[in-house]
C-alpha cells in the first residue's frame, strides 16, 4: 500500500508548515515572533457566539442540507446583494467546510485533463496544488512589485488558450494584499468577454478588510456580461475572525453549484449546523465592527511598511487590502550571514530570520514570486514593531 498518485501532485500548505514550526518553537519557550498565519488575531465577535452557543441549546444539532441551510443561504443572498449588488437565488449558492473547500470542490467538480487554469503569481498557495490535484495545469503569469503585484489584460490575453477553463482572480491578494479596482476589473472583463470558454473564479475572501479611500469591487458585479460563468467565493474566516468555524460560500451558475453538492455529498455533507448557525448571525448582524478592526489593521500595515522600506535592500509595497505584506528582497540575495551562509534564495532569507531573530515569516517561493517574503500584520502592534527591530537587526548582519 502507499499513497495515491493523485497526492504525489500536490505539496503540504507552506504556510501551515510554518505555523506548526512556530507552535512547536513556543512550546519549547523560545521567543518566536510568528507573522505566518493567515488569521486575524480578533475575536470572533460576541454576538456570533451568542448565536452559536443559542443554536446548542435549540437542538440545531442535526445533518443539514449538504451545501447548507435555508437561513444561511438567504442571509448570503442578502448579503451578495447588499455589498456586491449580485442576486443570486439559493440554488446559485453553495456552503462549504472554509472557502479552501469552496475552491476545492468549483475545480474538482469541473476539471478535466488537460484543462488549463489561468493563476496569476504571487498566488495564495494552494490554488496551483488544487489545480494539480485535479488532474489540470496551472498557468503561470507573474506581477512583481513593479507592476503592484496585479497582473495586466495583456498578460491574461496572452495566457488564454483554447484549453483554458478557469481564471482566478483573488482580490484583495493572498499573499500581498494587492487589490484590483473597479477599473482595472472592467479592463480583465473586456479581454474576456472575447473568450467565451474561460470561467471566472472571483476570490474574494479579503472583501471587507480595505483600506483608505479604496473601494471593493468584484467581477461579475462590474462586468455583468461575466455573471453567467463567474463563481463569487467568500467566506465567514477574515472579515468575522471566524477561521476555525470553517464556513465558505459561493454564488454562482445552478448547474455549477449542483455539481458542487455533489461532490460535497460524498465527502463531508454538510458543514457544522451549529456554525452554519454563527454565520447566519455573522452575514445578517450588524457590521460596524468591521471599520473599528480594519482602522487597526491600516495603522499596522502603515507601520510595517514604513519600517520595512527603511532596511536597506528590502523594498515593500503598500497594499490596498488584506493584513499581508510582500516584501521583495533582490538587494540582498548573494549576501552571507555570519555564520558564512550564503543567503542565495528567499527560503534561505527566512530560515536565517527564524533561526537568528526569531522571526517567522513564508518564502516568496511557495507563492510563485522571488525573492519576497509573506509577513501577515495580523498581530499587536508592539510584537510587529519588534519583530521589524529584530528584522532590520539580522539584514544589519549580513555581509555583502
Amino acid at each position: 500500500m502507499k499513497p495515491s498518485a493523485a497526492l504525489d501532485r500536490i505539496s503540504p500548505s507552506a504556510t501551515l508548515a510554518i505555523t506548526s514550526r512556530v507552535l512547536d518553537l513556543k512550546r519549547a519557550g523560545v521567543d518566536v515572533i510568528g507573522l505566518g498565519a493567515g488569521e486575524p488575531d480578533f475575536d470572533t465577535p460576541d454576538f456570533v457566539k451568542e448565536a452559536a452557543i443559542a443554536a446548542i441549546r435549540d437542538g440545531k444539532t442535526k445533518y443539514t442540507n449538504v451545501d447548507g441551510t435555508t437561513e444561511l443561504k438567504e442571509a448570503i443572498a442578502a448579503k451578495f446583494t447588499r455589498d456586491n449588488g449580485l442576486t443570486y437565488a439559493a440554488n446559485q449558492i453553495t456552503v462549504n467546510v472554509g472557502g479552501k473547500h469552496t475552491l476545492f470542490n468549483a475545480l474538482v467538480a469541473t476539471i478535466n485533463p488537460g484543462d488549463e487554469v489561468i493563476v496569476p503569481a504571487p498566488y495564495w498557495v494552494s490554488y496551483p496544488d488544487i489545480v494539480e490535484f485535479a488532474g489540470g495545469k496551472p498557468v503561470f503569469i507573474a506581477a512583481g512589485a513593479d507592476q503592484q503585484y496585479k497582473v495586466t489584460p495583456e498578460q491574461i490575453e496572452a495566457a488564454i488558450t483554447q484549453n483554458t477553463k478557469w481564471l482566478i482572480l483573488n482580490s484583495p491578494s493572498n499573499p500581498t494584499g494587492a487589490a484590483y479596482s473597479a477599473g482595472e476589473l472592467r479592463a480583465i472583463g473586456r479581454v474576456l468577454e472575447r473568450h467565451p470558454h474561460v470561467w471566472i473564479m472571483a476570490d474574494d475572501m479579503y472583501e471587507h478588510i480595505v483600506y483608505g479611500d479604496f473601494e471593493f469591487a468584484t467581477i461579475a458585479q462590474v462586468c455583468p456580461t461575466l455573471y453567467d460563468r463567474t463563481l463569487t467565493v467568500n467566506g465567514c474566516s477574515k472579515a468575522y475572525a471566524m477561521t476555525g468555524w470553517r464556513i465558505g460560500f459561493a454564488g454562482g451558475a445552478p448547474w455549477l453549484i449542483k455539481a458542487m453538492a455533489k461532490l460535497q455529498s460524498q465527502s463531508t455533507s454538510n458543514p457544522c449546523s451549529i456554525a452554519q448557525a454563527a454565520a447566519t448571525a455573522a452575514l445578517s448582524g450588524d457590521q460596524s465592527f468591521l471599520k473599528e478592526r480594519n482602522a487597526a489593521f491600516q495603522v499596522r500595515r502603515d507601520l510595517v511598511v514604513g519600517m520595512l522600506n527603511a532596511i536597506p535592500g528590502i523594498t515593500c509595497p503598500t497594499p490596498e487590502g488584506a493584513f499581508y505584506v510582500y516584501p521583495e528582497f533582490s538587494g540582498l540575495i548573494g549576501s552571507q550571514t555570519p555564520g558564512g551562509t550564503v543567503i542565495d534564495t528567499d527560503e534561505a532569507f527566512v530560515t536565517y530570520l527564524l533561526d537568528e531573530a526569531k522571526v517567522a515569516c513564508v518564502q516568496g517561493a511557495a507563492f510563485g514570486v522571488s525573492p519576497a517574503m509573506r509577513i501577515s500584520y495580523a498581530t499587536s502592534d508592539a510584537l510587529l514593531r519588534e519583530a521589524c527591530t529584530r528584522i532590520a537587526t539580522a539584514v544589519d548582519a549580513l555581509k555583502r
